[in-house]
């Protein structure tokens, strides 16, 4: 049967009904073989794929899943969350999608603790704030933490990617959510340094104006060597894709882990700001 050729373009589910039929045929199955795995008709299948513009999307259960029987690691889910939802910044999904499938992450960030390494307590503190500024509503609060949870899921594959994130001293010294929500999620860095899921290091205030980036990034490692980066703005992201700016992006980075602190420095300053969180 010749299927229909799709364009990622068409429609805000196209996406997702392209990455279903290609994670499908990686997996050597039919529309009707997945159908039967996942308890589903043939034709619910087809039309996830096809993802009609304006007509009702798949569920977040076919997603969920289609990720379990496709072994995806979550992607689907991912793409899903993605384009049912509002709360995200311009450009940001498009990022997170490829943030699900790079082999290596690096991040530095100013005033929060990254979104891949917050607790849900820490995430559910920086949400409700948004929500009293009226920046977002409680329904598009529950829309992002649901997204963020989606996006952790990436640390728990079987294939984890290499994250280094380097922390700027504000990231652990600005008390979010009261005492006890810093303390939980100070403990868990301390806990993702021990069990090495994730290079950290902490960029100290000292660093002053040797610091060499302004604003928080994310440099992504695809599958094929291939760099993308991420930045932000007040409201909007921005994927960069330029090659010359990248390798600037990079050799940045390389100066900044340089300038951070070691690994054992870096772990003082996490668990003496944890003391500091008790008052």
């Amino acid at each position: 049967m010749n299927l229909k050729e799709l364009d990622p373009t068409s429609g805000p589910w196209a996406p997702f009904g392209v990455q279903l039929r290609r994670s499908r045929k990686a997996k050597g199955l039919t529309q009707a073989q997945l159908a039967r795995l996942v308890g589903v008709d043939p034709s619910y299948v087809s039309y996830a794929e096809l993802a009609p513009p304006g007509r009702t999307p798949p569920s977040e259960k076919f997603a969920r899943d289609a990720d379990r029987v496709l072994e995806t690691g979550g992607t689907l889910l991912l793409m899903w969350l993605q384009a049912k939802h509002s709360a995200l910044l311009e450009g940001f999904p498009e990022y997170a999608d490829h943030e699900a499938r790079a082999g290596e992450i690096r991040i530095f960030e100013l005033g929060v603790i990254p979104g891949l390494l917050q607790t849900e307590a820490y995430a559910r503190a920086l949400a409700r704030a948004d929500v009293r500024r009226r920046d977002i509503t409680a329904n598009q609060a529950e829309e992002r933490i649901s997204f963020l949870l989606a996006r952790q899921a990436v640390l728990a594959r079987r294939d984890p990617p290499l994250i280094h994130a380097v922390l700027d001293e504000s990231c652990l010294r600005r008390a979010i959510g009261g005492p006890e929500v810093m303390r939980e999620q100070l403990e868990q860095l301390e806990q993702r340094y021990e069990q090495g899921r994730v290079v950290l290091q902490v960029a100290p205030f000292s660093m002053g104006e040797h610091r060499p980036f302004a604003l928080p990034m994310r440099l992504l490692t695809l599958a094929d060597g291939t760099l993308l980066g991420y930045s932000e703005s007040e409201g909007r992201g921005h994927i960069e894709r330029d090659d010359d700016r990248l390798r600037d992006w990079r050799r940045r980075y390389d100066r900044l882990q340089v300038g951070a602190l070691p690994d054992s420095a870096t772990l003082e300053v996490i668990r003496d700001a944890r003391k500091d969180s008790h008052g």
